[in-house]
């Protein structure tokens, strides 16, 4: 599998990897097996990476790695479109959220970004889909999944929210190749020292 390093903020590992012949699921565990491994120092088969099972239909299922049956201290999040799957790794307290899409989205995917849009008319069809990305990221981190609505989420170009929480994510594009990729990181305060 061809896997690439995005350039991500400190604290935070992302790898696009893409390959139409391998099943999701592998390009997922490839992927971050591959962060973690350079993480932590270690070889990549020393990490053993599982899928948690599903609770309930449509429930989305989370990386679970662990080093000499050790959990290990990141929270690791996915997303996939088609062959490609990028695969982000932070601290467990970072919320993160991630969206990556073909920068020539099929009729479906326009016309949902169309009907959820706070864009307005005459915006062109990039500008729709960076707007996608960055509500769908947001959504991601947010966790909710389908309870909210995409309209729902706020935009100001750094950062993106849902007002019925506190909470800002920052927004940060990760496109390589014929992706466009978003990531949504909230900052969480390190506690104190000592």
């Amino acid at each position: 599998m061809e896997s690439t390093r995005l350039d991500t903020p400190i604290g935070i590992d992302a790898r696009l990897g893409w390959d139409p012949a391998l099943p999701e699921h592998d390009r997922k565990r490839i992927l971050a097996r591959e962060l973690i491994s350079a993480r932590l120092g270690i070889d990549p088969g020393d990490v053993r990476v599982e899928r948690e099972a599903p609770t309930v239909f449509g429930h989305h299922t989370h990386l679970f790695p662990t080093v000499a049956g050790q959990a290990v201290p990141f929270a690791v999040r996915d997303v996939s479109h088609r062959a490609a799957t990028v695969v982000a790794i932070a601290d467990l307290a970072t919320p993160l959220g991630l969206d990556i899409r073909d920068v020539l989205p099929d009729a479906e995917t326009r016309a949902a970004m169309h009907a959820h849009s706070h864009l307005w008319e005459g915006t062109g069809e990039a500008q729709f889909l960076a707007h996608w990305t960055r509500v769908q990221a947001v959504l991601a981190a947010d966790g909710r999944g389908r309870q909210v609505r995409p309209e729902a989420v706020r935009l100001d170009g750094v950062h993106g929210w849902i007002p019925d929480r506190p909470v800002h994510y920052r927004l940060v594009d990760l496109s390589r190749k014929a992706f466009v990729i978003t990531l949504a990181y909230a900052e969480v305060a390190a506690p104190p020292v000592g």
